[in-house]
């Protein structure tokens, strides 16, 4: 049995969707098997492109964070930490938004839901507060190079609460699509996305359940460990 280093709850496309069909395509690994999948021709982008520019969005698989990674605290355990989620869940609403939108976050690119998105916002930090006890504190080490980018006042407050700066109001929910580019490629890898993505961006986004990621350690890439259905 694999023995997981960290945690995180995601949102991740029902298996059978065609948003899940292109995610997983487009990062090449479904993340409930570990499958390899066959990466998609994408105009405008060299043949093996598409590798090189989603690497770390590939280890963590196609996903929405809810609650970032973390290492379990001393005591604690996976079976207690399902528990909780499912617990949480229970009472959860699911979440209807806008459709999807290709966008630019920064130097990535990304899908994100149009509004309304505050009960998405509500759902993320609800799961942030209510496992907060599961959460093995950060080291100094690991909130320095969270420092590193540049926090705001209220960033730093919640890295030193949460472990994470971007949760609670500072939460912006998406599915990363790419490593950081540089603006060239960018334009490219957005043109070249565009006519893929085009047919998932017609209809509401749901949010129905939420997974437990698993991150294996050494660089492995993450594993879905298990759905859990809101309300």
């Amino acid at each position: 049995m694999t023995t997981y280093q960290r945690y995180a709850v995601y949102y991740a496309p029902e298996p059978a969707s065609d948003l899940a069909a292109f995610g997983n395509a487009w990062l090449g690994r479904d993340p409930a098997n570990g499958r390899t999948i066959d990466r998609p021709d994408v105009i405008g982008l060299a043949a093996g492109e598409a590798v090189a520019i989603t690497v770390s969005p590939s280890r963590y698989g196609f996903h929405g964070t809810l609650k970032p990674p973390f290492a379990l605290k001393h005591g604690r355990t996976r079976d207690q930490l399902e528990q909780a989620i499912a617990q949480y869940c229970a009472d959860a609403p699911s979440v209807t938004c806008g459709p999807l939108m290709l966008k630019s976050i920064g130097r990535f690119i990304a899908l994100a839901p149009t509004e309304p998105t505050d009960e998405l916002g509500n759902l993320a930090s609800g799961l942030v507060m209510a496992l907060d006890d599961f959460r093995q504190p950060e080291s100094e080490s690991a909130m320095n190079k969270r420092r590193a980018s540049g926090l705001s006042m209220r960033q730093e407050e919640y890295l030193v609460r949460w472990g994470y700066p971007y949760v609670m109001e500072e939460f912006r929910f998406h599915l990363t699509l790419s490593d950081k580019l540089d603006p060239d490629r960018m334009m490219r890898v957005r043109d070249g996305l565009a006519p893929l993505v085009s047919p998932l961006c017609k209809t509401q986004f749901r949010v129905t359940d939420v997974c437990l990621f698993g991150d294996p350690g050494d660089g492995r890439s993450f594993d879905l460990l298990r759905r859990f259905s809101l309300g």
